[in-house]
């Protein structure tokens, strides 16, 4: 047989490199993790599906890369699986952002992304020609406006832990996911309280909990601008004086956030802060809480979202 071989320039190697950066190398969960997770899950659904659903699930990362993402990725998968609410795709490459392929999904989850996942990296900017960079340019562009468009048609977005930690030179992303990412004064080897918000007990997405708190260790956000309580639904916040003392806290009004959901455009927006410990994709609370906000998003689970 005769084995042909394709050349390219090297330049368009250099524009076909551009996006994929930052490739995770082999990622595996700890031992034992699938039998913990699978032990975790829920027995059903929430809600039953209008339709099949498919979730792309993407964890590109451009900074700091969470060692408890090859967990999660398990975690959502078998979560879609037992249950049957969605299928979950797994894959961080940006084509399914272009606007033609984005739509094969009804919702798409950032499960702890960081940084600017849509443009190449500065150090391979400064490498390529001008007609590289302004391809690259033009495909960022069209990536985000892709994703917003999606979710402000009627679809859902979820975001995982660093969602937060991402995209900060795209405004309304940042306005989209509901703040930014601003240190973490609760590491993770922190004991914290995490508190069903007050008069949210009977909430459809707060269901799982029957009202009480969750203890473990974990490490906890604090977010900036545009953060704002009144512009989201808050279902869940850490209770300060209940979780270990730690300096570096910046919040005046001393909201903390832990997940919360917002109405974008048509769309539905699901943010949960939890997943940087791989112990929280075997907590079953916590995979209810996931699934009942992705259900939601997905337009499947009705829920009453009020926010300015």
């Amino acid at each position: 047989m005769m084995k042909t071989t394709m050349t390219f320039p090297l330049g368009l190697l250099a524009v076909l490199a551009l996006f994929v950066s930052n490739r995770p190398n082999a990622e595996t969960p700890p031992p034992g993790a699938w039998e913990k997770i699978t032990a975790a899950l829920p027995s059903q659904a929430p809600a039953k599906p209008a339709k099949a659903r498919k979730v792309l699930v993407f964890s590109a990362t451009a900074g700091f890369r969470h060692a408890s993402i090859a967990t999660g990725k398990v975690a959502l998968t078998e979560l879609g699986k037992k249950t049957g609410a969605f299928e979950a795709v797994i894959s961080d490459d940006l084509a399914h952002f272009e606007p033609e392929a984005i739509q094969q999904f009804d919702a798409i989850c950032f499960l702890s992304t960081t940084q600017d996942i849509f443009s190449p990296h500065p150090e391979l900017v400064k490498k390529m020609n001008d007609e590289e960079k302004k391809q690259a340019q033009e495909k960022t562009i069209r990536l985000r406006k892709s994703l917003m468009d999606f979710v402000e048609s009627g679809r859902g977005f979820v975001g995982i832990h660093a969602a937060t930690d991402t995209l900060y030179n795209m405004p309304e992303y940042g306005r989209m996911i509901g703040g930014y990412f601003d240190g973490h004064p609760w590491t993770a080897d922190k004991e914290v309280q995490v508190d069903v918000e007050k008069g949210q007990e009977q909430h459809p997405l707060n269901a799982m909990f029957g009202g009480k708190s969750l203890n473990f260790r974990e490490e906890i956000y604090q977010h900036k601008a545009p953060y704002d309580p009144k512009l989201m639904h808050t279902l869940l916040r850490l209770n300060v004086e209940k979780s270990a003392q730690v300096s570096g806290m910046k919040r005046q009004d001393g909201h903390y956030g832990v997940s919360w959901a917002r109405l974008q455009g048509k769309g539905r927006v699901f943010y949960c802060a939890l997943g940087h410990n791989h112990e929280i994709y075997w907590h079953p609370q916590v995979l209810s809480h996931y699934l009942a906000g992705i259900q939601w998003a997905l337009g499947d689970l009705p829920a009453a979202i009020q926010h300015q």
